[in-house]
């Protein structure tokens, strides 16, 4: 039985709704996180070596990260078609922008929101505005963000950019294509569901 250690509105809520995609039996283990705001704690119960969540239990398999957990998914469930196999011609771009999601998409946010001038030349990621450049350049030639397929990838990158479309982090670089992305992930069935599990 899969569980995913949670805490609601947090970024582990895109974790439910990938979950939901899969289709497969699966529990969800509240736990308590330490918030932006200051509210919060660590919570004894959560495995994860920060208190942060989301973290996947899978028997006595433990995964953390985000982008690890998408991978680890959709290698374990090939059949449900969220991530090309190995050996696939996609495989490349596929594992390409889940790293891209971890190692420049979310920095590159954090830092506008912080307010933190990218140290150029020596940090892994970029400004967001270019790194919004590139994602809205990629969504004008293709329809996800890996290629023609719905994958793991578009619930990290939709997710994320459905939360900012209106904030001013986003809205200098939002774009037709990015809206209409956006809307065309966020529309499905199982994103529904896991927005009313993300409520508890």
């Amino acid at each position: 039985m899969l569980t995913l250690i949670h805490s609601p509105r947090t970024r582990s809520s895109g974790l439910v709704w990938m979950l939901e995609e899969f289709a497969q039996p699966y529990e969800i283990e509240y736990v308590t996180v330490r918030r932006g705001d200051g509210s919060g704690a660590l919570d004894s119960k959560n495995p994860h070596p920060h208190g942060k969540v989301p973290v996947l239990k899978d028997g006595t398999h433990l995964v953390f990260e985000q982008t690890a957990i998408a991978l680890y998914l959709a290698d374990k469930f090939p059949e449900a078609r969220l991530g090309p196999r190995p050996a696939d011609p996609g495989r490349g771009s596929f594992v390409t922008m889940l790293a891209y999601y971890s190692g420049v998409i979310e920095p590159a946010f954090v830092s506008k929101f912080m307010q933190i001038t990218v140290p150029r030349g020596t940090a892994g990621w970029v400004d967001s505005d270019e790194a919004m450049d590139f994602i809205n350049a990629r969504l004008a030639a293709q329809p996800y963000i890996a290629g023609e397929t719905f994958t793991v990838a578009d619930i990290l990158y939709a997710g994320a950019f459905a939360l900012f479309m209106n904030s001013p982090l986003l809205s200098a670089k939002k774009s037709s294509q990015l809206e209409q992305y956006v809307a065309r992930c966020v529309s499905r069935p199982a994103h529904a569901r896991a927005l009313a599990k993300d409520e508890v």
